[in-house]
């Protein structure tokens, strides 16, 4: 099969690689010229474990190609995916200009029948607007060519994309056609192997799943971070009544795990679109509306905590932050919480000197050189005031304490992950505080 991919971001480039590691001829299609010289020489433009290798691996056997150009990539695409951006809009509303654009340009230069999937996460009705978009460039061209549309929300993980696309634990496919089911069966085929379900649906009801999936998630950290807080409040300890609340199968153990709040491209921006949907269908999404505003306080919890201690004044007052990606296994900053931990302090006249094992350059890009960046974990805590663990990356969770203490001005450690055990960090003389415990 010949595969087109537009848009060479998370969602793209995964794709892209992952169905041309099967054996399908994939183009990958963007039109950012410097992005696409740079794939073709294997630098990569976001970071992914695994990712890499599979790229070069791939386009080396001339099974994934890259294009600046959509007109002569989409020539004889049995499936074209759309994986462009779908930016909030001021509104919290999905920006759909480029996933539209790109709709116009397949209907411009297509020759053949083909599918065209939405993989881009886009409101409900959205596949009918691509659908519109591209009817209208293929009459005023006065040409009939058949096409259907599909959407394929995709349900990646960062940092564990490549596995989430090659062993799926289900794929869901919106149609509209016997024979687009056909043809996306055929393209999902080795993806379904190991028993897991490739489920198709009507198109409105696979655009929806995708919103519905990340806003459980969502719903489920915030639930927990608002539990965590009286937790705090009455006594109790967070980290025991997960595991209270966990072993029950009803419940299970994921996303339920207290923290700073999460961030990244899709939990926000989902959120706020689905939201924001409702709103226009004169429905009110209650509980998500609270799942947002639980989130943007605990973006907030650690200053609380470090305020509590140092006072409002942190000018004089340095503070390591270990973390700075809004989760382990990637350079995304997008809605890090981090960043407005960050903003806390040196508004307050405080300074952060920060190590992040991936994501210092993207954060220097975003906030420049507010902030000192430090190549090692240890030295970045060199006369510091407090270590501050933001994110959970491995590298951090069994460090050496002795060290630890060592560089250090004072033995105190703000851990807004709960990475570590409280009793014994107080049995090495550390002043300790965690998310959801006294």
């Amino acid at each position: 099969m010949k595969i087109s991919v537009v848009g060479t971001g998370y969602v793209g480039l995964v794709t892209g690689t992952c169905l041309a590691e099967v054996g399908t001829d994939v183009v990958c299609i963007d039109i950012d010229e410097k992005k696409i010289e740079g794939l073709r020489n294997g630098i990569m433009p976001i970071y992914e474990p695994g990712l890499e290798s599979m790229v070069k691996r791939n386009h080396k056997k001339g099974r994934l190609h890259f294009s600046t150009s959509l007109a002569e990539s989409i020539k004889g695409a049995q499936v074209a995916f759309i994986a462009v951006g779908t930016p909030p809009d001021e509104d919290g509303s999905a920006d759909l200009k480029y996933v539209l654009g790109v709709a116009r340009e397949i209907g411009k230069h297509m020759t053949e029948y083909g599918v065209i999937v939405t993989k881009s996460t886009v409101p409900v009705g959205t596949s009918e607007k691509v659908k519109n978009a591209v009817q209208e460039e293929l009459d005023k061209r006065g040409v009939n060519i058949e096409f259907d549309i599909a959407s394929n929300p995709e349900f990646l993980k960062e940092g564990a994309a490549i596995d989430d696309f090659m062993k799926p634990d289900r794929i869901v496919v919106g149609v509209e056609s016997q024979r687009a089911q056909e043809t996306m069966s055929k393209l999902y085929k080795p993806f379904i192997m190991n028993g897991h379900p490739l489920i198709f649906m009507d198109i409105p009801s696979a655009e929806m799943t995708k919103y519905a999936a990340n806003a459980m998630l969502a719903t489920r950290i915030s639930f927990m971070n608002d539990i965590a807080n009286l937790c705090e409040i009455m006594g109790a300890d967070v980290n025991k009544v997960r595991q209270g609340i966990g072993s029950d199968p009803r419940i299970g153990s994921r996303f339920i795990y207290a923290g700073i709040g999460y961030g990244g491209s899709c939990f926000p921006k989902d959120v706020k679109a689905l939201i924001k949907t409702a709103k226009e269908q004169g429905h009110t999404m209650r509980i998500l509306e609270a799942v947002e505003d639980v989130n943007d306080d605990q973006k907030s919890v650690l200053y609380t905590k470090i305020v509590d201690v140092f006072g409002n004044d942190l000018s004089g007052k340095t503070f390591t932050m270990w973390g700075l990606s809004f989760k382990p296994n990637t350079d995304d900053m997008r809605e890090a919480p981090s960043l407005v931990l960050i903003d806390h302090i040196l508004k307050a006249g405080g300074n952060v000197i920060a190590y992040d094992p991936v994501s210092m350059k993207e954060t220097q890009r975003m906030i420049g050189d507010k902030i000192t960046y430090s190549d090692n974990r240890y030295d970045a805590l060199e006369g510091s005031d407090a270590l501050l663990l933001v994110t959970e990356w491995s590298e951090f969770k069994l460090p050496d304490f002795n060290t630890v203490a060592e560089k250090l001005k004072n033995k105190l450690i703000f851990d807004g992950r709960n990475v570590y055990d409280k009793h014994e960090m107080e049995s090495l003389g550390f002043e300790y505080y965690c998310i959801g415990s006294k």
